[in-house]
């Protein structure tokens, strides 16, 4: 029996020895050693997450104000501090407005008229006349005619109206220069449509002038010695083309377009005078703002 205790005893040996080398550390326990020129201990600082497009944002700094408190002859105690919240920022940047840019051109005006310079910036649009953004030109000093009967107390010289241009500036007066106006947009140009790709430019052949109507000697003044009519001989269309009163009058196509223009120019003016109205009239219309006891006159 002896030799069996031994074999059991030295198979529990091995056993406890494979056990113990299967649980061994796989790195020493020991401390590692310092870093070689470190006479002190160094702390290393904590890693702290930083968050970025983080939502959370710091509170608005309350608006400190002085509430008056009613005053206790014993105590005397002052006014009370306290914080007021909810109270609305600033709605609009501070920020200064941008130059407008024609800065230089009312810096020179402003040389010549400061009160003139004032004026033009805070108008409707830079360079619209009569109070209508749609009127481009300018206002001109008064017009003093050769005879009394002649002249323009305001008058304004027009470039373009309602986007289409003139094809010579008119001297007009407000009156003459709105109707135009109303005209081109209610009537020229519904009535060319797309032909052409639109009305470009009015011919414009005549307008202020110091006459007799028709200039005939001894006749009645014109209209267009008070600034109050304008002649139009063809609408230029942006393909190149025209609709010519002297020579499409009397087509189909054009003239049927020419002569709805030529109604709808009744009502924004008094007096409207075509090819159909006398010899004066064969090669241009005429419109004037005069107004007659028996209404618009329409030839």
């Amino acid at each position: 029996m002896g030799w069996m205790q031994k074999t059991v005893t030295a198979l529990f040996c091995v056993l406890l020895g494979q056990m113990a080398l299967a649980k061994a550390p796989a790195n020493s326990l020991r401390p590692m050693a310092r870093p070689i020129g470190i006479t002190s201990y160094v702390p290393q600082p904590p890693q702290v997450p930083v968050f970025y497009n983080a939502r959370i944002r710091p509170l608005p700094r309350p608006v400190f104000a002085a509430v008056q408190q009613p005053v206790n002859r014993v105590s005397e105690q002052p006014e009370a501090a306290v914080f007021v919240h909810n109270v609305p920022g600033v709605q609009r940047s501070l920020r200064p407005m941008a130059r407008p840019k024609n800065m230089r051109r009312i810096m020179a005006h402003a040389q010549v008229s400061p009160t003139l310079a004032a004026a033009d910036v805070s108008g409707p649009k830079r360079g619209s006349v009569c109070g209508d953004r749609a009127i481009r030109g300018q206002a001109i000093a008064p017009i003093r005619g050769r005879i009394s009967a002649c002249g323009i107390a305001n008058p304004v010289k027009v470039t373009s109206v309602d986007g289409v241009a003139l094809s010579t500036p008119a001297t007009l007066d407000c009156s003459a220069a709105k109707a135009l106006k109303q005209w081109v947009h209610s009537g020229a140009k519904p009535a060319v449509g797309r032909m052409g790709g639109g009305i470009k430019s009015l011919r414009v052949v005549a307008h202020y002038a110091c006459r007799n109507r028709n200039n005939q000697s001894g006749g009645k003044i014109s209209e267009h010695a008070k600034g109050r009519a304008i002649d139009i001989a063809a609408i230029n269309l942006n393909n190149g083309t025209s609709l010519t009163v002297l020579t499409d009058w009397r087509t189909s196509r054009k003239g049927s377009v020419l002569k709805r223009m030529h109604k709808a120019a009744c009502g924004p003016f008094g007096t409207v005078l075509g090819p159909d109205a006398n010899k004066y009239h064969q090669d241009h219309f005429h419109f004037d703002t005069a107004r007659y006891g028996n209404g618009t006159y329409c030839r």
